[in-house]
């Protein structure tokens, strides 16, 4: 495996391919369920797609967080800006906050599928959850890349 170094950053380039892979499954997967969310539930069968694909995100989102911070994104941050610790450090809490919530939304989503509620009533929680849950994610991403951003602007400089 060969690795590529700069000055504070190590990247391990089949490291880096595994992170890839991983993002392309996850925002494929995130799409999915976005684009189910917005369609009206007819079919037992769509709701066991989504509480499938919910499984699948569950999945991938613990590989992310865990390439994430076995890759040292933060690490490098603080390295790079140690100014931005505590905002790394923030972001990172909530990565145990993000798949919890996520879970506990699988598990509502699997624990509900044998019951005898009407869909349209089962779909509704289900979609209003993931909705909620997919808007922190969102959140947290961009400000992940906001501090990277700021991490190699302090680095490297802005506006010479």
């Amino acid at each position: 495996m060969a690795t590529v170094s700069s000055r504070t950053v190590a990247i391990n380039a089949a490291f880096l391919q595994e992170i890839k892979l991983d993002n392309t499954v996850l925002r494929g997967l995130l799409e999915s369920l976005r684009r189910m969310v917005g369609q009206s539930w007819t079919k037992q069968a769509q709701a066991a797609r989504f509480t499938l694909l919910l499984g699948e995100l569950r999945d991938q989102l613990a590989m992310h967080f865990a390439l994430e911070e076995a890759f040292g994104y933060y690490e490098d941050a603080v390295a790079q800006a140690p100014q931005l610790c505590d905002r790394a450090q923030a972001l990172r809490g909530q990565h145990p906050e993000l798949f919890t919530e996520l879970c506990t939304l699988v598990d509502e989503a699997e624990d509900s599928a044998g019951l005898s509620l009407p869909l349209q009533r089962w779909s509704h929680r289900l979609i209003v959850a993931f909705r909620r849950f997919d808007r922190r994610l969102r959140e947290h991403e961009h400000d992940e890349n906001e501090l990277i951003f700021a991490a190699f602007d302090d680095d490297i400089g802005v506006g010479d």
